[in-house]
């Protein structure tokens, strides 16, 4: 459910059902045994971080779906989560874009979930974008 009356000039190109589902299903990986993720997070310790993700089922559902987005909505998908993890205020959501345009991953999902804090960073943006969970 949206809240119009914030961020109400801001067109953001994916189904909010789809960035709940990719919500709940950070949240069921990282709360998995043996998902841990270290102090330093730098690019060496990359596949070692997703080695307890790569065979999961609902890693790869989850993949499949953030892949199938269009490039714009891959784009708006980063774009949240800068802002949801306050890199961005919601009122430069169009920097924020050209940032996370420019930034793009080629393996956005793996990128995402590498982030160990991904799941508030995306349900903090879709709060400022002015959505809601709750039915």
């Amino acid at each position: 459910m949206k809240n119009e009356n914030v961020a109400s000039s801001i067109n953001f190109s994916i189904n909010p059902d789809i960035v709940y589902g990719i919500i709940t299903s950070a949240h069921e990986i990282q709360a998995k045994e043996g998902v841990t993720f270290p102090d330093d997070l730098s690019d060496a310790d990359f596949l070692q971080v997703l080695a307890d993700h790569i065979d999961d089922q609902t890693f790869e559902e989850i993949k499949g779906v953030i892949e199938d987005l269009e490039p714009d909505q891959q784009v708006d998908l980063l774009t949240l989560m800068y802002v949801g993890r306050g890199d961005f205020e919601i009122d430069e959501w169009s920097d924020a874009r050209k940032e996370a345009k420019n930034n793009l991953a080629p393996e956005l999902a793996k990128y995402l979930f590498l982030k160990p804090q991904i799941a508030e960073f995306l349900e903090r943006g879709m709060e400022l974008l002015g959505y809601s969970s709750d039915a």
